[in-house]
């Protein structure tokens, strides 16, 4: 996989109010190679973005002051080989520990302890995922934005943000750090803006998709955090926004299967 090329862009179509602030997630992580543009035309003028480093090679885009009226927003990037394994910092074994604003992991303590006790390592990730992917069903438009993993272990379905969310607070119960990430993602259908989780045991992080729907190992980071709160694709900072359609698509040169078997890390 050293060597895979990915493709990737997104569409946006909104309207804004005057005197709009946005920031956007949507450019990937610093890392591998790229190739890249991002193009926003606001009220038929072009916007300029304003770059920001986020946490984990995150790259914010910061778009002030927009004129009222319609905005489109086009990111491609093509990205060559891969990005180097990232290793722990000492504020991410207590930041990705605590419970957060959909990670309420203080709460699913005693589910995580009941259904995993005594399991550690990879076994444990294993565990939590085939249990998440069982316990849950897949539904377009069954969570609603402001639903935490409780919500979700108690309705029994979602979309991949959910599915993260809970991985990530059962796995946090368990005293094991865990985060968010949001990514491109090859392969899956239908295609959109993916979310996994990443828990970090055995020296690592590694991913955590209890949705299946995408070859873990074709993933691209965009942005990374606690939770969906810290990885939204499109923020407004002021004015407002009304958003009209999004359209995602995510490509490699060679799609591979998927071992469940290992261990993988998002590269």
């Amino acid at each position: 996989m050293d060597d895979v090329q990915r493709t990737v862009s997104a569409h946006i179509e909104a309207t804004v109010t005057a005197g709009t602030d946005l920031a956007l997630a949507i450019a990937v992580a610093d890392g591998p190679t790229r190739t890249e543009s991002l193009v926003m035309t606001a009220n038929g003028t072009a916007a300029v973005a304003n770059e920001i480093a986020a946490p984990h090679g995150g790259r914010l885009h910061l778009v002030a002051g927009l004129p009222a009226g319609p905005l489109t927003i086009d990111y491609t990037a093509t990205v060559e080989g891969v990005a180097p394994i990232e290793p722990l910092a000492e504020i991410d074994r207590i930041l990705y520990a605590r419970p957060s604003r959909y990670c309420d992991s203080d709460k699913l303590m005693p589910v995580a302890a009941a259904e995993f006790a005594g399991i550690t390592g990879k076994a444990l990730l294993d565990a939590v995922s085939s249990w998440v992917g069982s316990q849950l069903s897949y539904v377009s438009g069954s969570s609603k934005p402001i639903d935490g993993a409780v919500d979700t272990y108690l309705s029994r379905q979602g979309v991949c943000r959910d599915y993260a969310h809970l991985v990530i607070a059962l796995l946090r119960g368990l005293n094991v750090p865990a985060r968010l990430a949001a990514v491109y993602a090859p392969g899956l259908d239908p295609m959109d803006f993916h979310a996994v989780a990443e828990a970090y045991v055995d020296g690592a992080w590694w991913v955590v998709d209890a949705t299946a729907l995408a070859p873990r190992p074709t993933l691209l980071r965009i942005a990374t955090g606690r939770d969906a709160a810290d990885t939204a694709f499109l923020s407004t900072l002021g004015g407002s926004l009304t958003l009209h359609s999004v359209e995602v698509t995510a490509t490699v040169d060679e799609l591979p299967g998927d071992d469940l078997t290992l261990l993988t890390a998002l590269r």
